[in-house]
């Protein structure tokens, strides 16, 4: 094995990184080399000083150690430090923010050595906390390092982040903060004064050490005592010069998001000195621990009656438990609210595998972005409502190519009287904006079930909508419910309207055919559980057969179900009309708050003798 570089040898590895930042950035006219000069000894020190253990050639080995750029801005350093490693090549180099490299201008999953994508500010270290946990889970030794930027440090998820990974004692997560004094417009909240950092660290009860982020010594030092530390994570705040070794754009405002030209480069050049673009940086092996391997095993079936009355959410807590031995790599987190989601049932029989995160939802998303990027299957849950908290996260999990199921309970106004702060009502139309994602919204425990199981099998991001209150199984149990699928309950040749639901107002589209067909008026009823990808062939069908398609939700207009169907069909011509919350909710017994915002039985049936003209 190769011994430890020496000190002169990290300083030739650190000159030739800030030349590849200088050059690839200016070669483009694009990105951020004052941040990434920053942080050059800090990455340099860590990758290549003997404490980080990596499989250069094996990126996924189960131990190896995670490094994480949450200031994804300074991706020019990121990928500058695996060309140092001989893992990409100077060619590949200046491909930077070209169309179609995966040198994207933050990091995205199309790098190889990208834990997770970054770049919106705040997130990286939730990620490190989820990678931290699942090291711990699995029983491995690998260590989670998060680089930070001291701009970030006003971000509420970071404060998120370390609070829960103080209450989890992570001693395997490292946070390095770079404080180079400025950000994009200025001086940062607190310049460089690191006591003011160290101050509010340790009163997140993390263990801190001060050091000069230029400095190789205390760098190295700083690195081998985070390793001894226990009980505690680390955060290491270096002291740093924003555009560290070019002399004119050392500590100058004005130069966040700005390259040099090429004659400032060629005197920037000039200053780095002799360059050897020949020298490489050695990273030690990763121990070889795997953790257990989990067998898998068939699930037992659901067992319901049909007319049984069971919560859609309550049946998705007792899904998570019936399904676990055939996903043996499920995880729950939740919000604090495991007696409401029901992801209580699952902690009750796989503690270990429940992870409380606390009202912090951002966090909480954060978190499972780096247990998914570990191959576990999270089940995120808390209120519908309070999902909108971590939309940024999950917006952004989706360039990782993230696996994360999320699951709102306590899905719209039929919540009742805990009034509209606690109502999802806008949930279905932000989880539609995501890239290849998945939108369920069952409607009894029998689809719950089906619906939770095609989740937990489907690779990728998956949104699961339940209800609070008990609705009649409606089912078979050997029901399949297949994604981007529907089911036709009512149907006719002589249906005068379709009527197309989800969830809670299914049965209320139920009641109102009943009742409607007492009086001679037929309407079919469509069971649209799955709101993205839609069933637009069912649809089509069903609006070319009766002539009128009428959707209903508890959800409000813009981005719901209606809006779904209606981009389905807009070619068609077809005749479309909604039901859905337009009117402020109030508290209220849900079914007051139905009727009130024109859902209910009772007013679909009178929407649908006013279309087809039978008042």
């Amino acid at each position: 094995m190769k011994n430890l570089q020496t000190k002169v040898e990290l300083e030739k590895i650190a000159r030739l990184i800030r030349y590849n930042i200088l050059t690839m950035t200016t070669r483009v006219g694009s990105g951020h080399p004052t941040s990434s000069l920053s942080a050059v000894e800090l990455m340099v020190g860590l990758l290549f000083g003997g404490t980080f253990r990596f499989d250069a050639d094996h990126p996924d080995h189960l131990n190896n150690d995670r490094l994480l750029f949450s200031k994804g801005h300074a991706s020019p350093l990121f990928y500058a430090l695996w060309a140092a490693a001989a893992k990409v090549s100077q060619e590949e180099l200046q491909t930077y923010r070209r169309f179609g490299s995966a040198l994207e201008g933050h990091p995205t999953a199309a790098f190889r050595y990208a834990e997770a994508a970054t770049g919106s500010l705040g997130q990286g270290l939730s990620i490190g906390v989820g990678l931290a946990l699942n090291s711990r889970l699995d029983k491995l030794t690998y260590r989670t390092y998060v680089l930070l930027g001291d701009s970030e440090m006003a971000e509420g998820s970071v404060w998120e982040a370390m609070e829960i990974a103080a209450h989890y004692r992570l001693d395997n997560l490292v946070a390095v903060l770079d404080v180079n004094r400025l950000g994009q417009r200025g001086e940062t909240m607190y310049g460089h004064n690191l006591d003011a950092y160290r101050r509010r660290a340790e009163a997140f009860d993390w263990h801190t050490l001060l050091i000069d982020g230029h400095n190789l010594e205390e760098i190295l030092n700083a690195y081998r005592q985070a390793d001894q530390y226990v009980d505690r994570p680390v955060m290491i705040i270096a002291r740093t010069i924003k555009g560290k070794g070019v002399s004119f754009i050392e500590d100058q405002n004005g130069w966040h998001g700005k390259t040099l030209n090429k004659e400032e480069l060629a005197l920037g050049l000039a200053e780095l000195g002799e360059v050897d673009e020949g020298v490489r940086g050695f990273i030690p092996l990763p121990h070889d621990l795997q953790p257990d391997r989990r067998v898998t095993a068939e699930a037992a079936p659901p067992v319901y009656a049909a007319g049984e009355l069971v919560s859609t959410r309550e049946a998705y807590g007792r899904a998570l438990n019936r399904l676990f031995p055939a996903f043996p790599e499920m995880i729950s987190l939740d919000g604090e609210v495991s007696n409401s989601t029901m992801a209580q049932y699952f902690k009750e029989i796989h503690a270990e595998r429940f992870f409380e995160m606390y009202i912090a939802e951002q966090n909480m998303a954060g978190a499972a972005l780096g247990f998914a990027g570990r191959g576990k299957i999270p089940f995120v849950s808390t209120f519908a409502a309070f999902m909108s908290r971590a939309y940024d996260q999950i917006r952004m999990s989706q360039y990782s190519d993230a696996n994360i199921k999320f699951v709102g309970s306590h899905a719209g106004v039929s919540i009742g009287m805990d009034g509209p702060s606690q109502m999802g009502l806008e949930d279905i139309a932000f989880f539609r904006t995501i890239i290849n994602g998945v939108v369920l919204y069952p409607c009894d425990a029998v689809s719950t079930e089906k619906l939770v199981a095609e989740a937990a099998s489907h690779r990728g991001i998956v949104y699961l909508r339940t209800t609070r209150m008990d609705t009649p199984v409606l089912y078979e149990p050997k029901e399949e419910f297949p994604l981007g699928g529907s089911k036709v309950l009512r149907a006719s040749e002589a249906d005068l309207a379709v009527l197309v639901a989800a969830g809670i107002t299914v049965h209320e589209a139920l009641a109102a055919c009943e009742a409607l067909q007492q009086e001679g008026i037929a309407v079919g009823v469509i069971d649209l559980y799955c709101i993205k990808p839609l069933d637009d062939k069912t649809l089509r069908q069903a609006a070319a057969a009766s002539g009128l398609l009428i959707t209903v939700e508890d959800h409000v207009p813009e981005g719901g179900l209606g809006e779904a169907v209606r981009s389905a069909l807009w070619d068609d011509g077809a005749r479309v009309a909604s039901l859905a919350v337009r009117r402020k909710p109030k508290s209220g017994k849900p079914r007051e708050l139905l009727d009130f915002e024109e859902i209910s039985a009772k007013v679909i049936a009178d929407k649908v003798r006013e279309l087809v003209g039978k008042n």
